[in-house]
């Protein structure tokens, strides 16, 4: 518990009675959720629960605060607490749905959407949330169906770029060969000025892109020479203007200014796709100094969830949206730098003997697993206590710096560079300086007020990292998850 809890609880130590207690905490709480400061929100309720365990709203409460947290374990185990409280809570099937949907368990989400239905048969809502996951469920079951491993047909196979025309009005600039520097500038300039890039030329570097990540390895090996700078950027999830930005603080990428993005570069923001084409750009023009490593937004259910499906559609169409999800299940998993860093989106996972080499030949075409060192690259975190842990998650693990300590003294490895958690200055070191967690989207989702933050290092200087923070700049009156599915509206 924060001493900002803390001080709030104390408030209420002169009532007596533990129920009318825990009633008061509980109001506090949801004052802090709707100032959507989610971690002091969900320390209340759980002192309300721990006050009062028996009423199925804290629960249902703490749920959906997990929810915006993205801690989807944490949230499927308190409505699941909820709904044996209370069978009839039908906020709380609601929330199960969710945080299934958002972990791909696509039945499970759809029987609690059953359920609601029983409970509000005339809830126009609810009808319409079981119809669309309905429709992902066959959808699934058809792909299935229809699937061959001998014969295995991609849609990117499919897509030919030159068969779409260029609007003779467009004034922008144009992919008739090769990417060039000239280009990238003009295309950063053309998304700023809230412009489009036309299907033909957005197809040509998502095909390039493919081609290329395809014939890497899960794991890849970066080797940054003496004196030169080498950048390492966490999670930018379609802040495009935070990543001009950053481009304006450190340089832009170059031969001589290389980069790694560490995963999570869609979702949550609403101008996710001007992000990717700008990183897929910076990649394909010099494939030697940029890197992205997958994270676990990369991935078709989260993607559906929070907004990067949805924007691809508006944006340009539904074929498009698919074809990017095969794109990103050719993503390299982590990178080593000079033999000694290790960067991954997430973390390790709770096989404490993988080694490099396995990891550099793990399968990673496809949706992440639910466990596995594939899962734990994507979506596990650091703790401060000794062991593993289940993940709050709901996927992945949280590790201690013990299994820190012996996967870097297997693997003779310095550090480990990781993202995917918000932090309020960008950055936070972990386990006595042997994890790093670097964050690059500041003020995350227009509402958190976090800084951002990018590493610095050198060839020749490893260790200890130099961090940069950085603020947020203002971009287009366009709110994140403007298009998120309705599916996934965790305020129903």
């Amino acid at each position: 518990m924060t001493v900002a809890s803390g001080n709030i609880i104390e408030k209420f130590d002169s009532i007596d009675n533990p129920i009318e207690r825990a009633a008061k905490i509980k109001d506090e709480a949801n004052k802090y959720f709707k100032d959507e400061k989610y971690d002091l929100a969900i320390e209340l309720y759980t002192a309300a629960i721990d006050l009062d365990s028996l009423q199925p709203t804290y629960y249902g409460n703490r749920s959906i605060a997990n929810l915006r947290k993205e801690l989807f374990g944490s949230a499927l185990q308190d409505a699941n607490e909820a709904i044996k409280l209370d069978p009839a809570y039908v906020k709380a099937y609601f929330r199960r749905a969710s945080a299934n949907m958002a972990l791909g368990k696509y039945r499970l989400a759809l029987k609690d959407y059953e359920s609601v239905k029983k409970f509000r048969p005339n809830d126009a809502d609810a009808q319409k949330k079981f119809e669309e996951c309905s429709k992902i469920v066959k959808r699934i079951a058809f792909e299935k169906a229809i699937a061959c491993d001998f014969d295995e047909k991609k849609l990117i196979d499919s897509i030919k770029p030159d068969e779409f025309a260029v609007e003779t009005s467009y004034d922008g600039p144009r992919l008739d060969g090769e990417i060039s520097l000239e280009f990238m500038k003009d295309l950063i300039a053309h998304f700023k000025a809230e412009k489009k890039l036309p299907i033909r030329y957005a197809y040509k570097m998502i095909l390039a892109a493919y081609n290329f990540f395809k014939d890497q390895d899960s794991l890849i090996h970066i080797t940054v020479p003496d004196k030169q700078k080498f950048t390492i950027c966490g999670d930018i999830h379609g802040q495009f203007y935070d990543l001009i930005n950053l481009f304006e603080l450190n340089g832009l990428p170059s031969e001589s200014n290389p980069y790694l993005f560490n995963g999570d570069f869609v979702d949550r923001g609403s101008f996710s796709v001007e992000t990717i084409f700008t990183l897929l750009g910076f990649k394909l023009l010099y494939p030697k100094n940029f890197f992205m490593s997958r994270g676990n937004h990369e991935s078709d259910s989260l993607n559906k969830m929070y907004g990067f499906e949805g924007e691809v559609k508006a944006k340009y169409n539904a074929k498009m949206s698919e074809v990017f999800t095969e794109l990103f299940n050719q993503l390299p998993l982590v990178h080593v730098i000079n033999k000694k860093i290790l960067c991954c989106h997430g973390g390790l996972s709770a096989d404490e003997n993988v080694t490099l080499e396995q990891l550099r030949k793990l399968h990673r075409t496809r949706q992440p697993p639910e466990d596995g060192p594939m899962c734990g690259l994507l979506w596990s975190d650091p703790q401060d206590e000794n062991g593993i842990s289940v993940s709050k998650r709901g996927a992945g693990i949280q590790w201690g710096p013990d299994i820190t300590k012996k996967f870097l003294e297997a693997n003779d490895l310095l550090y480990i560079v990781r993202s995917h958690e918000v932090k309020p200055e960008g950055y936070e070191r972990h386990h006595d300086g042997q994890v790093y967690t670097i964050f690059s989207a500041p003020n995350y989702c227009d509402q958190i007020g976090n800084k951002g933050a990018f590493i610095n290092i050198t060839g020749d200087n490893l260790y200890p990292p130099k961090i940069t923070s950085f603020e947020a700049v203002p971009h287009p009156r366009i709110r994140p998850m403007q298009y998120g599915s309705s599916l996934f509206n965790f305020l129903s």
